[in-house]
């Protein structure tokens, strides 16, 4: 996957939730597909897309955050490369972002790509999630 406004292309895993957590893959240069969700492409459900923040760097979603309105992601599938286009980017405290789940993952609204990743570093832990919301270019 691709977000050129920010430099970032990394390379996409499929991951399962365990326990109710998705965790992105440990390498953080690596970014993680909800494999039991919507795929990048699909005409219903949340494609979700996991990824690392570091806080010091070297992660692939350090500035997920920083994304706007407007701005391109391409996801690339064996089925061939899927284009969006950000519609919005909200950040949640931790369990506002638990609380919120069922809408933010919603697997029955038109197709469209979720991103993810921690954000809010305290020195010791993340206290927040930014949450990047795409829609399929047409």
């Amino acid at each position: 996957m691709s977000v050129p406004s920010l430099g970032v292309s990394a390379r996409v895993l499929g991951i399962r939730a365990r326990g109710g957590v998705l965790t992105p893959p440990s390498n953080p240069r690596l970014v993680g597909w909800w494999s039991d969700g919507a795929r990048p492409g699909a005409a219903k459900g949340s494609a979700v897309i996991t990824g690392h923040t570091v806080h010091d760097g070297g992660g692939a979603f350090d500035d997920l955050d920083q994304l706007t309105a407007g701005d391109a992601v391409t996801v690339t599938t064996e089925r061939g490369t899927v284009e969006y286009v950000v519609s919005a980017v909200i950040t949640y405290r931790k369990n506002a972002l638990a609380e919120q789940a069922a809408r933010v993952f919603d697997q029955s609204v038109p197709g469209r790509l979720i991103l993810v990743t921690c954000e809010d570093w305290d020195g010791t832990a993340y206290l927040s999630n930014a949450v990047v919301i795409a829609n399929p270019v047409d």
